[in-house]
Formats: C-alpha cells, structure tokens, sequence
C-alpha cells in the first residue's frame, strides 16, 4: 500500500497563482554526441566522421561523481536514458522511506529539495502537482512513495533489481529544485528582464495504484 504523500502549502500555492569512465573501471567509455546531436555512450571510438567523441565522466546520468568511482556500463547506458530525480520536503517521512529504497536499490538519483514558493511552482509545472515526495523516472511520473510501484517502473526501466554501484560511489548533495539567484549589487538603472518560460509538463503519472504489466517508456 503506497505510503502517504505530503502536500506543500496551499496557501502559498494560492498566492503564487495570483501572483559513467568504463565498465567496472576496466574500459575506456565514450560519450558520443552524433551530427543529430543524439548522445550515447560506448565502449568503442565512433565510426562516423561527423560525430564527436570524448570519453565520458562519472556516474548518474550527467558526468563526474564526487567519490571519482565509475559506474558499471550498463548502469551508465541506462542512468542517461532515464535519468532519476527525486523531489523531497522538510519533515517528510514517506521522504525519508523513498531516498532510502534509491539507495539499497543502488539507483543513481538527483535530489531536489521543495520549500521556497519558487521551489513549489516549480513542482507544479514540472509533476502536475505539488506532493512530496515524487519520483520522475525519464518522462515517467510518481507521486507518493509506494516500493513496488517504484520497482515496477525502475524494472521496466531496466535498472538492476540489486544494486551494481562500486563502492567509491557518493550520492551527489540535494540540490534546491530553483537555484537562489545571487544578490546583485544596487544600480542606478537596472533595464527590465524578459519572463522566464515556463517548464514544459512532465507526463502525467499513469492512473491507477499500481503499474500495468507491460509499463512503455
């Protein structure tokens, strides 16, 4: 049974809306961006002449880890295509029980802490909602934690079921999901900004308690 879900204040929604370096260490890994732009990764140099190769950095999905240890290929490949991102509150409990499955399940994740006004905007246009925690696996969204349902999805994912990270492996620091902006210093005239656009819309979590057998991503 999905444990429960912590919804972030109404009140401040209501005034916002009026206001991986080789396999097991042993391979040489390529991070290959094609003419197309495409991004893979292999344990080979590219054969095409237009593609651009360099080798790749550590970890989830996006290059160095902190501890410096590589992530086993097929973890690597899998990290970049559905990338991980768990979305925490303060004094959340189902929070705790969610970051805790990630890691014995040695899920290389982003966390993203929710608690300015910002931050909860921010939720809302990406998830729809604005429940912590919520876990996005590639374009897939969960909201509340539930271990099988979260399994389900990461298995059809393809993520291993028991957990493949080297020992060296450091889970990167939650981050605020809206960077604060640095303070600026005073001008006499500071010209106006251009709005920011908005975040597109994650797709909607499937309906239901619990997963289809046959989960497409």
């Amino acid at each position: 049974m999905p444990a429960p879900s912590v919804h972030l204040p109404r009140l401040v929604l209501a005034m916002l809306l009026a206001a991986t370096a080789g396999l097991a260490g042993a391979q040489q890994v390529f991070r290959i961006v094609g003419p197309d732009g495409k991004v893979t990764f292999s344990d080979k140099p590219p054969v095409d002449p237009g593609a651009k190769a360099a080798p790749a950095g550590v970890g989830g999905a996006s290059g160095a880890e902190p501890g410096g240890a590589a992530l086993p290929f097929d973890l690597r490949q899998v990290a970049s295509r559905y990338p991980v991102t768990l979305y925490t509150g303060a004094d959340c409990a189902p929070c705790a029980g969610g970051r805790n499955f990630l890691a014995a399940r040695g899920i290389p994740y982003s966390e993203k802490t929710v608690s300015s006004p910002q931050d909860i905007a921010a939720l809302q246009r990406l998830t729809g909602g604005a429940n912590v925690p919520t876990v996005t696996i590639g374009g897939q969204v969960l909201t509340g934690f539930s271990e099988v349902e979260w399994a389900q999805f990461l298995n059809a994912a393809g993520y291993p079921q028991t957990s493949q990270l080297p020992p060296g492996y450091r889970q990167p620091a939650a981050t605020p999901l809206v960077a604060a902006a640095p303070a600026r210093p005073a001008t006499a005239a500071t010209p106006p900004r251009p709005a920011a656009a908005a975040a597109p819309a994650a797709p909607a979590a499937p309906a239901g308690g619990s997963n289809p057998a046959g989960i497409q991503f």
